[in-house]
């Protein structure tokens, strides 16, 4: 039986986006998923939209993919368009989009790099957040209640990968904490994760290539599987006092803890609080 709840998760064709998709998929979701990759994989990595359809449906949902460029506005605005043509309404919004190196940032300094790092986080990332926001909540407030989720990191605080990551991610938590007042008489929840090492195929190279680079962090322990923070977003809906959160930034794993959810092979991952300190938009959970 379907939860009737009505999510998009943008950037769902491999990575962190599609774990929450199939997540979201397995409560029982119609999701609308978002990429380039269609039918086949764009860059290094595997992973299409029709793939992570697949797995939706599998886990008990229905996905729907919905090819989309998210530097071209009019196809996210198209996006919405079909939800709402379909149908009429929509319940959770996950801002995942996003695009960068391999790893980290390429050698030199950012100045001597050009300018594809800030089109790929800023204009991929944080500004198809906002955009998906303009389009997106029409249909949430139609709905009588909604819940929008921005994907971001401790990239908000610490000095990590290219220089526009740190900025795409402070970003899309200002972005959380200044639409909650507006949202808020429409009883939609706006807010922001900071995962840990999500285990996507990206992360798992780098952690057998360079893991020097995690020794510090914790390693294994910290991370958590790409449908980890789809389960918490279950989570968070179910909870009935859910707007008392709105325009925070949580940590995925004390959210996990304070809902009693695991991850895969009833594993905890940790908080990276002890490493890199509080978010700045932090509220009590």
């Amino acid at each position: 039986m379907g939860s009737g709840r009505v999510s998009v998760v943008t950037g769902a064709s491999r990575g962190l986006g599609r774990g929450i998709a199939i997540a979201l998929g397995a409560a029982g979701d119609t999701v609308y998923i978002t990429g380039r990759s269609k039918d086949a994989p764009t860059g290094n990595w595997p992973g299409t939209l029709g793939e992570t359809a697949a797995a939706i449906d599998a886990a008990g949902g229905k996905g729907i993919a919905v090819p989309c460029d998210h530097l071209d506005d009019a196809q996210t605005k198209a996006v919405f368009d079909q939800i709402e043509a379909e149908q009429g309404k929509l319940d959770v919004l996950v801002n995942n989009a996003f695009a960068m190196q391999d790893f980290s940032a390429m050698p030199g300094n950012f100045w001597e790099r050009g300018l594809e790092e800030w089109q790929q986080q800023i204009d991929v990332g944080l500004r198809s957040s906002y955009v998906a926001c303009v389009y997106g909540i029409p249909l949430l407030i139609k709905a009588g209640k909604g819940l929008i989720v921005n994907t971001s990191s401790v990239g908000a605080r610490a000095t990590l990968h290219p220089l526009p990551y740190g900025l795409s991610k402070i970003g899309q938590d200002k972005l959380a904490a200044d639409m909650a007042p507006d949202l808020q008489p429409h009883n939609v929840c706006a807010l922001s994760f900071w995962h840990g090492i999500v285990k996507t195929d990206r992360t798992l190279l780098g952690l057998e290539h360079f893991p020097q680079m995690f020794e510090s962090i914790g390693g294994y322990a910290g991370a958590e599987s790409p449908g980890f923070g789809g389960r918490i977003i279950d989570a968070l809906w179910q909870d009935a006092d859910l707007m008392r959160l709105t325009g925070g930034t949580f940590y995925t794993s004390e959210l996990a803890l304070h809902y009693g959810i695991v991850d895969e092979g009833d594993h905890q991952p940790i908080s990276f609080r002890q490493f890199f300190g509080a978010p700045i938009f932090e509220k009590p959970i």
